[in-house]
């Protein structure tokens, strides 16, 4: 019997994409981020196939990082390809790379910082992801690898904002193999094979190791576990929500105070999450607030014996005082 319609890795990429877009208003323009490798091909593809059929509009940005020669040429093919496919726009985003926090942090940085800006540009109602499950798997892995908490544990969210990732129940043997059924030119970012690269020497490494010596599964485990660790951490962020409304006793420009027996009464995962909530809304850089900087301020409510002043990045820094704790700007003594 003849087999009729599509492959099925590139039925199963349609199909997350459909459901992904399940609840977006007809005629609302979705992104697509591109970098022409298997993952995010084969969903610009599935964009421009399922977009027409849900009466929306889609178009494709691919960011040029300019870290490889030819980089300009690469883009300008992946845009055009997009174009091929029915999407406009079809746009190449060029950003500067800097050397903060390390090539990788770096990278993504600028990455997502154009694409945000080209989606407030076109209006756009969503910017589609082509991270896989397999990505999934290596976020966890370097998670715990870090010692990171069940936030970072949890992995990627299939929606954050704007941004959403169809993708991430689906190994990235199916986009690889969606991708060939639909004669797509793959490119290989010579950068995704340079072990220099701690995500790069984990996803050639690490998972294929534990995948011999533990038996096959660990990738879906690893995905199952940042399921897992997301419901938790949910739970505890929501908790620390409400607890932070019933702590705070002021927040007032670069100033919060907390009334250190509401926070008592907390678990430690609950407070600590109340202390960081409270240390960024008074200015404190979330991205260099560390554990230890918040254990610090936790000490100022569970062990108590009258020490000074606690500094935090940006120049803030926290004490306890007649029964509550203040965060603030320079010196709170």
């Amino acid at each position: 019997m003849t087999h009729v319609g599509p492959h099925p890795a590139v039925a199963d990429v349609r199909r997350a994409v459909r459901e992904a877009l399940a609840d977006v208003q007809k005629d609302a323009l979705i992104l697509t981020a591109c970098s022409g490798g298997a993952d995010s091909l084969a969903l610009a593809a599935a964009l421009a196939f399922v977009a027409p059929r849900l009466r929306l509009r889609a178009g494709l940005l691919t960011v040029d990082h300019q870290l490889q020669e030819g980089s300009r040429q690469r883009a300008e093919t992946v845009a055009a390809l997009g174009t091929d496919l029915g999407l406009t726009p079809a746009e190449v985003l060029t950003v500067t790379v800097g050397g903060e926090g390390g090539p990788e942090a770096a990278a993504r940085e600028v990455r997502y910082a154009a694409l945000s800006e080209a989606a407030d540009r076109h209006g756009a109602e969503a910017v589609l992801l082509g991270h896989t499950l397999d990505d999934q798997a290596e976020t966890v892995l370097l998670g715990l690898a870090r010692g990171s908490g069940p936030r970072s544990l949890s992995g990627m969210a299939a929606t954050t904002g704007r941004y959403r990732r169809p993708l991430l129940h689906l190994p990235r043997a199916t986009t690889v193999a969606a991708c060939r059924a639909q004669n797509l030119n793959l490119w290989d970012d010579p950068h995704n094979a340079d072990p220099r690269y701690t995500r790069v020497r984990v996803r050639h490494k690490i998972l294929p190791l534990l995948e011999q010596e533990l038996g096959p599964g660990v990738i879906e485990a690893l995905a199952r576990t940042a399921a897992l660790a997301r419901e938790d951490a949910d739970a505890l962020d929501e908790w620390a929500d409400s607890a932070y409304r019933h702590s705070v006793r002021g927040e007032l420009g670069e100033s919060v105070t907390l009334a250190v027996a509401e926070l008592e009464k907390l678990p430690d995962a609950v407070r600590r999450r109340v202390l960081r909530r409270a240390a960024i809304a008074a200015g404190s850089p979330s991205g260099v607030l560390s554990a230890t900087h918040v254990r610090a301020l936790d000490r100022l409510v569970t062990h108590w014996h009258g020490q000074k002043a606690v500094n935090l990045p940006g120049g803030r820094s926290a004490v306890r005082r007649r029964g509550v704790l203040v965060i603030a700007s320079g010196p709170t003594a």
